[in-house]
């Protein structure tokens, strides 16, 4: 099958790709730069990269971020902001995908989950729950046996380590395999899967 993972340079986006690649599938590795550029934010991005590539199958998105703003701090800008790159860009790459992929085609999608101690996971939950529920209802409307799912990771090891905490979380490699199961399994959608 040939996919698009758009996020492909991050953590949970590089072992993504290997592990759909590993399994014989044809990986078409986007991200803001590189050979394919994508961005959520910017929909036009999506449809100029079905034109170039139109035998699309399935879609992958692992990029969109937010920051973890305070519900009593930060500006209502950077909550606009960060909805736009975590949820909205999100939705709109699926509905930009709806037209393109053929019959049975998929969108996996991220979500994620934020300890509630951590100060601005308010803003988190909004972004991240909020995109589950929309996979779940959004599942029922798709035409053509087109599938959606979201895969809600929680603190990646390798994300850890970077920040000075070699203990704990999901090695990316293992959060990967969420993903290739969103992909593969016919019948899948309207769930978020956890790693």
């Amino acid at each position: 099958m040939k996919i698009l993972v758009v996020g492909a340079t991050g953590t949970i986006g590089a072992a993504v790709s290997d592990a759909l690649t590993a399994r014989g599938h044809t990986v078409l590795p986007a991200s803001r730069s590189g050979e394919f550029r994508v961005d959520v934010e910017r929909p036009g991005t999506l449809d100029a990269l079905f034109d170039a590539e139109p035998d699309i199958e399935h879609v992958v998105c692992c990029a969109g971020s937010g920051s973890l703003v305070p519900i009593d701090g930060g500006t209502d800008e950077e909550f606009v902001q960060g909805l736009q790159g975590k949820l909205l860009g999100q939705v709109f790459l699926l509905r930009h995908a709806i037209p393109r992929l053929p019959d049975g085609g998929s969108v996996t999608l991220t979500a994620g989950r934020i300890p509630e101690t951590l100060r601005g996971s308010a803003f988190g939950v909004l972004t991240n729950v909020g995109l589950e529920a929309f996979v779940a209802a959004a599942a029922r409307e798709l035409p053509r046996g087109l599938r959606v799912n979201a895969v809600s990771p929680g603190w990646v090891s390798e994300t850890l380590a970077a920040l000075g905490e070699p203990d704990g979380g999901t090695p990316a490699a293992e959060v990967a395999r969420s993903y290739v199961e969103a992909v593969e399994t016919a019948g899948l959608t309207g769930q978020t899967l956890e790693p």
